[in-house]
């Protein structure tokens, strides 16, 4: 029996549910047909995710909590920006209403070129207001896992922090 632990490779089903309005709500959940594959210890997922995994074994299912400090961080409201609504025009002055309105998510950029995703919170006559923290900040991240399958890594995989093959990273 294989047991998770670093340089391993780790395939496993989970369900993230999240609070929304008191009640627990499923945000996130990998497909049956393909589980999330990750090299144990490469620091590839949130380390409290694979903190509550190591030690444990195929068919264990293990079920825990990351609160949103560990997770996607706590919510800033110097996230929460005003934005021109000169940004949001088309060369002809226009907005793309389907676009630019409260509750759609919009890929932003700033000046180095970096992207983020922010969502539309207010559209006024001369600003947008976008939140760009991210949808899970300031969430408790409440974790169901099941181990569908644990190998030892490959020299390659270790060396190149990431899994190869069926369900890993290819290289082109």
């Amino acid at each position: 029996m294989l047991l998770i632990n670093k340089d391993m490779v780790v395939s496993v089903h989970y369900e993230l549910k999240v609070d929304k309005e008191g009640e627990l709500v499923t945000a996130d959940k990998s497909n049956p047909e393909q589980p999330l594959v990750y090299l144990h210890g490469a620091g590839m997922l949130l380390p409290d995710f694979e903190s509550n995994l190591a030690g444990k074994t195929v068919g264990d299912t293990v079920s825990f909590k990351i609160s949103a400090e560990n997770g996607y961080g706590v919510r800033n409201e110097q996230e929460i920006v005003s934005i021109g609504i000169e940004s949001f025009k088309d060369k002809d002055g226009n907005i793309d209403t389907n676009m630019v309105r409260v509750g759609n998510i919009l890929p932003m950029m700033d000046d180095q070129g970096r992207q983020f995703q922010g969502i539309v919170c207010d559209v006024t006559a001369d600003s947008v207001i976008m939140d760009f923290n991210h949808p899970m900040a300031g969430k408790e991240l409440n974790f169901t896992v099941t181990v569908a399958d644990v190998r030892a890594a490959t020299p390659d995989e270790i060396s190149h922090g990431h899994v190869h093959g069926p369900g890993g990273h290819h290289h082109h």
